[in-house]
């Protein structure tokens, strides 16, 4: 077996490459579809990311192929279905990709302070910086088509202050109105609302085409699901006199046919489910209002049921590609 300077990948090392693999190997079979629909104007875009996630396909090949280990299978062209209409419409391909490089960014800067190899830890490193890249590029393109929602604009502190009382943590006082929202509980709200508007639309158009009855009913629950996260951490919004996002661009067509297998969209879910448990906990974490975390923890418990009934449906279909393990030493010792 031939390693970098005798050193072998670690368990993590080998976990985070082959969640890279999964994570990069779909990106490419839905980009594939965006692609071949897309505007002139769009196109750069989705063929730079496309690139990228192929050439960081070929590099974890090379890696595993050198440690002697077998590799993933993940999405293949049998995952994608070419000359089918568009499932989505004006400027979604580029709201997809503006959210999953919020997911790429999180998680290849995870795998980074999990890695220990140098040329693993470069891969991640270098993974971070093109999805941050990517993710500015995208910004940027959707704001100057008016399809972007900056966050609400706020008059500049002139003074510091610090909290005196510790009703600012109090959003059930039944006898006053709550606080309003902090600029930190404004900028988690509206990350949450805007990424689920986009996974709203995605869940639409995944539950349109999907070919299994199981499928289509759960898709159906992600997309009420989004629906009642943007709903209720909306009204926080509100009560603070501030509009939640929205935009007119970057629905569902009325396509029913398929561009995707099921497998591959239960996977996208699986990935912007697990995304989202991570955002409600920050989002939780990180307010000083008492009523806002109290409402991310039952959105989180709804959304855990919810992968969860996702994993069982992969299983129950013979989707779900097992991850390497740990030697079972309990078995290797009878």
């Amino acid at each position: 077996m031939m390693t970098l300077n005798g050193i072998p990948i670690t368990s993590s090392e080998l976990a985070n490459l082959w969640m890279a693999y999964q994570e990069k190997t779909m990106i490419m079979r839905i980009l594939e579809h965006f692609i071949e629909h897309a505007e002139n104007d769009e196109r750069p875009l989705l063929q730079t990311h496309y690139d990228g996630a192929s050439k960081t396909i070929e590099t974890i090949k090379e890696i595993f192929e050198q440690e002697g280990a077998v590799i993933p299978i993940g999405f293949t062209d049998e995952d994608v279905h070419k000359g089918v209409p568009k499932l989505y419409d004006y400027m979604f391909n580029i709201m997809y990709l503006h959210m999953m490089t919020k997911v790429e960014m999180s998680l290849y800067a995870l795998f980074c302070g999990m890695s220990y190899r140098k040329d693993i830890n470069d891969l991640f490193i270098n993974l971070t910086a093109e999805a941050q890249a990517l993710n500015s590029e995208s910004t940027q393109f959707l704001l100057e088509k008016g399809v972007l929602v900056r966050p609400a604009y706020v008059s500049m502190p002139k003074e510091v202050r610090f909290v005196q009382d510790t009703d600012y943590r109090s959003g059930f006082n039944l006898l006053n109105e709550p606080r309003s929202l902090n600029t930190i509980e404004v900028s988690l709200i509206h990350h949450a609302i805007e990424t689920n508007l986009v996974g709203m639309q995605l869940m639409i158009g995944f539950a349109q085409v999907a070919s299994h009855e199981d499928v289509q009913d759960y898709l159906v629950k992600g997309m009420k699901l989004s629906r009642k996260i943007e709903m209720d951490l909306g009204e926080f919004l509100r009560q603070s006199f501030i509009e939640p996002p929205a935009t007119h661009a970057g629905k569902a067509t009325a396509s029913k046919v398929a561009p995707f297998s099921d497998k591959l969209m239960l996977y996208n879910t699986s990935l912007l489910t697990t995304f989202g448990l991570g955002s409600n906990a920050l989002g939780g974490a990180f307010s000083l209002r008492n009523d806002l975390p109290a409402k991310m923890a039952v959105l989180a418990a709804d959304i855990f049921r919810f992968a969860q009934q996702g994993g069982k449906i992969m299983i129950q279909n013979g989707w779900m590609e097992e991850p390497p393990q740990i030697e079972d030493r309990n078995k290797l010792t009878e």
